[in-house]
């Protein structure tokens, strides 16, 4: 008998949960709704209620689908001087980064609209079955991993910007400091509303009580949502951009998210220069990565120098400005934010990726819940325009790129990525690892990686001395990292062709995969 099906993602937990779901007869999308639920109690930095995100949904008898249920710009923007809006400083250790957080940092959230949509369109369980995993796991407290207490480090002046958020993710033992590694986390109030949401329905978090919280919460101390956002926020349901690599069908995350066209735009002009003639690490290899990259991002920069973000996005598709880009790859090439993601397949042919981000959270905490609003509003890449420059009640855009890929055999890959601007590169090194070095997934997951941004590359250890060496005289300013980091995002994947499965999870960000027999 064939496997049941297999996922891959950011904790155990929120495996076991899939798996869970999986062996009771649900299908991909219920075992995936039940890990993200999972996520936002085990992964609390990189996962929440009160943040956002992409599915994408395959299956053998529907068309493919994006469900964007990502962060809605407020509809009344708010007098700059009136809003809850300051810095903070996340220490990475070998890097730092400014995000901005407060109530006014906060968007219309889309993830509890977004998994009861899912649910009622492709799932085949009751809500109520798929968030027990999650209720039992705040209710009863799980261990705080080496990881996630990292990650809580990392962002610790958000997580004590105030007392409610202080109070939640303070250490038992030190209570002074934030939780460490080895504590029980228990969440006993977001347990209570994993409850009321499973009874009530979504309506609770848009039209009800906490739709109420949130709006006076804003209102009352400086942020820009209401009842009207909340109201009216809808999921928005959109077909892929849908392109070919070697022969292989790619799905990815079109505009007005920028991520999954940036990939697009990506293989476009590798598929042109021939990766697949090169050997992995060799200086051709990693040069032809780096002009690409340069180049994606000068593309993005002059299409949206004349254009609005989603018309630069539609232009970079275009196959005359692709011609452009493919010779200047062809004669260089000759010349040489708390994000988390889950994938999931099941023995029907189904497909969920699912990519979520709270961004780093606002500091806020829905009065009585234990639910952590998300600070879209404050995050550089988000806002390429300028904070508080952003088009009222529109959708924003967003790097996250939930990506399925279709051998010419017939092998279905899913893979996405946590990890702001870094995802991109990371899911494009990947699928070059899979389709051009023909890696098995844990070999082209947890290979060194290289990001190239502003100026600056990026390199992971683990490539020859000799070739790295070479960098900085091609490149110029370059940075060598000690070790293998979060950095350069979380590559979480599965693969499934004939009955048999396969899984990675990216170990930069505590990755698990698992098969469910």
């Amino acid at each position: 008998m064939s496997a049941l099906g297999a996922v891959a993602c950011g904790h155990p937990e929120t495996a076991k949960a899939a798996e869970l779901i999986l062996k009771e007869g649900g299908n991909a999308f219920d075992a995936v709704i039940a890990a993200f639920l999972t996520s936002c109690v085990v992964e609390p930095v990189l996962a929440s209620l009160g943040g956002g995100g992409f599915l994408l949904a395959h299956t053998d008898s529907r068309p493919d689908v994006i469900y964007d249920f990502f962060a809605q710009t407020p509809q009344v923007p708010l007098h700059k001087d009136r809003l809850d809006f300051y810095p903070i400083h996340a220490d990475f250790g070998a890097t730092t980064q400014e995000f901005h957080i407060g109530l006014a940092s906060i968007a219309t959230p889309g993830a509890i609209k977004g998994v009861f949509r899912v649910n009622q369109d492709l799932g085949s369980m009751p809500m109520a079955e798929l968030v027990q995993p999650a209720l039992q796991l705040a209710r009863d407290g799980v261990r705080m991993s080496e990881f996630q207490a990292s990650i809580l480090n990392i962002i610790a002046p958000i997580l004590t910007a105030t007392a409610e958020a202080r109070q939640q993710y303070r250490s038992i033992r030190h209570p002074d400091s934030l939780i460490t590694a080895g504590e029980l986390f228990r969440q006993p109030h977001v347990a209570d509303i994993l409850d009321a949401l499973a009874a009530e329905g979504s309506d609770l978090f848009y039209r009800g009580e906490i739709a109420q919280s949130i709006s006076a919460m804003c209102a009352q101390g400086g942020g820009q949502l209401t009842m009207q956002d909340l109201e009216d926020y809808r999921v928005e349901l959109r077909a892929p951009v849908s392109m070919h690599y070697q022969k292989h069908k790619v799905l990815t995350n079109p505009a007005p998210s920028c991520g999954g066209t940036l990939i697009a735009f990506a293989l476009s002009l590798l598929e042109h220069a021939g990766m697949s003639q090169y050997d992995f690490g060799s200086r051709s290899h990693l040069q032809l990565l780096v002009e690409v990259m340069r180049l994606t991002n000068e593309a993005r920069f002059d299409a949206h120098a004349s254009a609005s973000e989603e018309a630069a996005l539609q232009q970079l598709l275009d196959q005359e400005l692709l011609s452009v880009y493919r010779r200047k790859i062809v004669n260089n090439a000759r010349s040489l934010r708390g994000t988390t993601h889950m994938s999931v397949m099941d023995r029907m042919g189904n497909v969920a990726g699912l990519t979520a981000s709270n961004g780093e959270g606002c500091g806020h905490l829905i009065p009585d819940t234990g639910v952590m609003l998300n600070n879209m509003l404050g995050e550089e890449d988000l806002n390429p325009d300028g904070f508080f420059r952003w088009p009222a009640n529109r959708r924003m855009t967003s790097m996250m790129a939930p990506t399925l890929v279709i051998s010419p055999e017939g092998r279905k890959i899913s893979l996405g990525s946590g990890g702001s601007n870094r995802l991109r590169t990371a899911i494009l090194q990947v699928m070059v690892n899979i389709i051009d070095f023909d890696m098995a997934l844990h070999e082209a997951v947890n290979q060194p990686r290289i990001h190239y941004e502003n100026d600056l590359l990026n390199i992971e250890p683990g490539f020859d001395a000799a070739v790295v060496s070479t960098f900085g005289e091609i490149f110029g300013h370059h940075k060598l990292w000690d070790c293998q980091n979060l950095f350069f995002g979380g590559v979480h994947t599965v693969s499934g062709f004939d009955g048999r499965f396969a899984g990675a999870g990216d170990l930069r960000r505590g990755g698990v995969a698992r098969v469910v027999d």
